[in-house]
């Protein structure tokens, strides 16, 4: 009888359970210390921007005659932000729409505590890239000299400029491939398979051209700051309210909701490993004790 060779990933019913111990977590950390996290995480998304306008931004040429590729450099660069985000720790309200209402679904969370999270980690990733675009890219003068400053309020008068259900739809695509960056993350049992698994999606998000409502946090009030002529409301409803509904709908409907309906608590313990080595809880775990991560997740 052939022996069975060992799994190098976790399996579906093992990330779902994970995912739902990543909420709960989240939900149980004090105030202040989630603030923190979640400042972390919009600060690490806006260095991946910055990375991405510093490149690209400094081939114009290049990019009037090759626009695709100026997408597919930014494609490839900007991922960095996620990477920090899951490997070096912090907190993202785009992956939370997915994390969290696996929880809630289970009855491990409340509305409040859903609502909270949500609130306080969008809120918090908006300081993290606000600090970045001030301290780092514009006290810098990292971007304020052409061809990086035109390149920078281009792309921030794009995004204020596009119709609400174009920056929906694009905002549906974006945390679409975020999220799957994050599960498929999770299965990953190295920081190398971690780190590939979160590069492809996010690339292919970018160079599509689709609307990450943290991500813009960054890249609008940056273009404000080099004097791209933009208002706070045009910041505010032309793209942040349409990019950050099609992000829920992205990360909470397209992959927690298939996801929690093919691999929920009950199936997961139904296809549950004996072996101790791979097993993952799956019980319910109370809020107010602490949460122990399997090896191959690396919470965002």
């Amino acid at each position: 009888m052939q022996e069975e060779l060992p799994l190098t990933f976790s399996p579906p019913h093992q990330i779902a359970p994970a995912f739902v111990a990543t909420a709960v977590k989240k939900a149980a950390m004090p105030m202040g210390s989630f603030f923190l996290y979640s400042v972390l995480g919009g600060a690490f998304i806006a260095l991946g921007g910055l990375l991405s306008l510093m490149v690209a931004g400094g081939v114009p040429g290049l990019g009037a005659e090759f626009p695709g590729l100026i997408r597919l450099i930014s494609g490839l660069l900007f991922p960095l932000g996620l990477v920090l985000v899951v490997i070096a720790g912090g907190g993202l309200f785009t992956s939370d729409l997915a994390t969290v209402p696996f929880a809630f679904w289970q009855n491990k969370l409340s509305l409040q505590q859903v609502f909270r999270v949500w609130t306080w980690g969008y809120l918090a990733n908006f300081v993290g890239a606000l600090l970045v675009a001030w301290l780092l890219a514009y006290q810098t003068a990292t971007l304020t000299k052409d061809p990086w400053a035109g390149f920078t309020k281009q792309l921030a008068i794009a995004k204020i400029s596009a119709p609400f259900g174009v920056v929906f739809a694009k905002g549906i695509g974006a945390n679409l491939m975020v999220c799957l960056a994050v599960w498929m993350a999770a299965a990953a049992r190295s920081i190398g398979g971690k780190v590939i698994l979160l590069w492809l999606p996010v690339m292919a998000f970018v160079a599509l051209g689709w609307e990450h409502s943290v991500a813009n946090m960054f890249f609008i009030p940056l273009g404000m700051l080099l004097g791209a002529p933009i208002s706070l409301t045009d910041l505010l409803l032309n793209n942040l309210l349409p990019a950050t509904l099609g992000n829920l709908v992205g990360g909470m409907i397209f992959v927690a909701l298939p996801y929690y309906m093919l691999w929920s608590r009950k199936s997961a313990e139904a296809n549950q490993p004996t072996n101790a080595h791979t097993a993952v809880p799956t019980t319910h775990t109370p809020i107010e004790k602490k949460v122990h991560f399997p090896h191959s997740i690396n919470p965002s």
